[in-house]
């Protein structure tokens, strides 16, 4: 009895670890367009960042936080029909904010009909910033500021929840079992008939 109430116990604890795991590693996807931290938006207008390492993985995606130094592509969707009839440029700097640091690549203004704006940059590691500027009346600028091959400690943190909750479950469970009136009643009978065992 005891150890069913145990294993159904662990089973409960297990099965809520691996349902706050997978949102976590599924986050990405499922999120909501407004909710998508790669989107940025003024007004109605929405651009999509994505950065890409092949040479590391060839399915991964990334948004602001770039794994590796070295060579990256980055993507950038024009969301919004409107952004693909106006002038585009595009800055990205190395430094926390626009204005910090050295400009590396900068594509100068042009138009993307087909809405996709894609370049290949080579990043040392710390922080970068891209900038995107729409020329329209007013102009839009759209920044992302990257990390690259730096440890992002929310992310660290959003990661150790699930296994944290499944020891604190676990733990509760285990302190209610030893409390409970009905453990201690097949604690004492187990003792009880060790006893009788022995002494026959």
């Amino acid at each position: 009895m005891t150890v069913q109430i145990v294993s159904t116990g662990i089973a409960a604890v297990l099965a809520m670890v691996l349902v706050l795991q997978t949102g976590a590693a599924h986050a990405h996807g499922k999120v909501a367009m407004e909710d998508d931290n790669c989107m940025r938006r003024i007004g109605e207008n929405m651009i999509h960042l994505s950065a890409y390492q092949p040479q590391l993985d060839e399915e991964g995606h990334y948004c602001t936080d770039i794994p590796k130094a070295g060579n990256a592509i980055l993507v950038i969707d024009l969301v919004d029909p409107a952004l693909r009839e106006m002038p585009i440029a595009v800055k990205i700097g190395k430094g926390g904010k626009v204005g910090d640091g050295e400009i590396i690549s900068h594509l100068r203004t042009a138009m993307y009909g087909d809405g996709v704006i894609s370049t290949q940059t080579t990043f040392d590691q710390g922080p970068y910033y891209v900038q995107v500027t729409a020329e329209g009346i007013p102009p839009l600028h759209y920044e992302y500021h990257l990390r690259v091959e730096m440890v992002n400690y929310a992310n660290v943190f959003r990661a150790a929840i699930g296994p944290t909750v499944g020891i604190l479950l676990t733990l509760l469970l285990g302190y209610k079992l030893l409390r409970s009136k009905r453990f201690k009643a097949w604690l004492a009978a187990r003792g009880k008939k060790k006893a009788e065992d022995e002494s026959i």
